[in-house]
């Protein structure tokens, strides 16, 4: 592509004239931060821009417009969100620069009144991208799109019809959360829950399917309240649907409320066959004062009793989870008690998390903050229970059969190696010189190596 600079004001040329001027489409990088949703909303972003006739290029790169999908789950987030901001405009001070996404959503006015921002569009209205970019195009003016959040009840219809990834896609089903945990800004920035159409995700997995994907993963801001907004529909329904689509193999899900499991819910999905053995139930402690003061909705004894349904219903499921240390007001003896429900519960893995200060949450006006050594310590005390225990379990399937979706190829020692995930996520590499990608195939365990398996097929 060649390296030119260009006036905003010829962005205004269709695109056979400016082709024409300029030997190469119009461009558009993007850059985003934080969770899978906001991956998923990027990439549709793109083929919106794509249908368009725009050309996506690295972020790196010169482009004429940056789109940043900004975040906003921590003070760092919102750090990296002005950052990469920032980045576009000193990579091309004549390029189009739009914030969107979580943190121009809370962050408006400051990006109002930043010069070198030109749009900003809150968490609805990606959909509308191009159109927007258009308009400031052909008008000039800057242009401000952040709806009241916590009013919206329409679920923003955005569709992806390919993924960067050769196997696996993601599908997002639902936006917003109603569980208001004390910590967490999300429910500020998203807004109350919206389901998505049950026929709208069914169309795009059967788009995705024909297309040679066989792994989806469903994927939102709360996706235990799927259909909880909407008449006769559940996720249950939607999981009926979705395991009679021709071409998909597997189907994973996000990660769930543990109130979500129940001895009917589990039954109902354990009769799928194609529902992944993997579970992520955000734990956050496990310890029930802290879990109090985090506002969630359960007790140890609770998340425990379904873990134990989890495990009646499945061989050997892996049980994955969130836990935040440093928790305001987190005693010695509280963080004991959730290193001790750790070993109780014995997860296949654990995202460990610091507590971060979040502005605008009540547990970020609690007077009883924890000292950041203090919170550094128990990190790296919980981070090595969790290599233990993640050990413990996949020395379960050493000399066992599993069976694995391939994704990657690569080349080790000279040697033609191919990586994948079972069923219940755990990652397997085996050494083989026919092209074994996007094949589910049996593979024999036969030891450990780093965080994954090593097996021959």
């Amino acid at each position: 592509m060649k390296d030119i600079n260009i006036d905003k004001a010829d962005l205004k040329l269709g695109n056979k004239e400016f082709y024409e001027k300029y030997g190469r489409n119009k461009t558009v990088s993007t850059h985003t931060l934080g969770c899978k949703v906001n991956q998923y909303e990027t990439e549709a972003m793109e083929e919106l821009f794509e249908k368009a006739g725009y050309e996506i290029v690295d972020f790196k790169d010169k482009a004429d417009i940056y789109v940043v999908n900004t975040c906003t789950v921590t003070n760092v987030a919102d750090k990296k969100s002005r950052q990469m901001l920032s980045k576009a405009e000193h990579t091309n001070e004549n390029a189009i620069i739009v914030a969107v996404g979580c943190y121009a959503q809370i962050a408006k006015d400051k990006l109002e009144n930043d010069k070198n921002i030109d749009l900003v569009i809150g968490s609805n209205n990606k959909n509308r991208i191009v159109e927007l970019v258009e308009e400031y195009i052909n008008e000039g003016n800057k242009i401000n799109v952040v709806e009241d959040i916590g009013k919206t009840t329409r679920y923003e219809n955005i569709f992806i019809s390919k993924v960067n990834e050769k196997t696996r896609a993601y599908i997002k089903i639902q936006d917003g959360c109603n569980q208001f945990c004390s910590y967490c800004i999300i429910p500020y920035t998203r807004g109350r829950i919206r389901s998505r159409e049950m026929s709208s995700v069914v169309d795009e997995v059967n788009t995705l399917a024909r297309k040679g994907y066989h792994e989806i993963v469903l994927t939102g801001i709360h996706i235990a309240s799927y259909g909880k907004d909407m008449a006769n529909t559940s996720l249950i329904d939607l999981l009926i649907k979705l395991n009679t689509i021709k071409g998909i193999l597997r189907i994973r899900l996000g990660s769930l409320e543990p109130n979500l499991i129940t001895d009917e819910f589990v039954k109902q999905i354990s009769a799928l066959k194609k529902i992944c053995p993997h579970f992520h139930l955000s734990l956050q402690s496990g310890c029930d004062e802290t879990l109090k003061r985090m506002n969630r909705k359960y007790t140890t004894d609770q998340f425990f009793e379904k873990v134990n349904i989890i495990r009646k219903a499945y061989d050997n499921p892996s049980i994955t989870t969130d836990i935040i240390v440093g928790f305001p007001g987190e005693t010695d003896k509280e963080f004991n008690d959730t290193m001790d429900f750790v070993k109780k519960i014995g997860f296949s893995g654990i995202h460990v998390f610091k507590y971060s200060m979040r502005k605008g949450t009540p547990a970020a006006a609690r007077k009883d903050q924890i000292n950041p050594k203090i919170k550094t310590e128990r990190s790296h005390i919980l981070s090595s229970e969790e290599k233990r225990i993640r050990n413990d379990f996949l020395q379960k399937f050493i000399n066992k059969d599993v069976v694995v979706l391939f994704e990657e190829e690569t080349i080790i020692d000279g040697k033609k190696c191919y990586f994948g995930f079972t069923e219940n996520y755990i990652k397997v590499k085996v050494i083989n010189d026919n092209n074994i990608q996007n094949q589910q195939l049996k593979a024999t365990i036969v030891k450990i190596e780093n965080d994954y398996l090593v097996g021959s097929i």
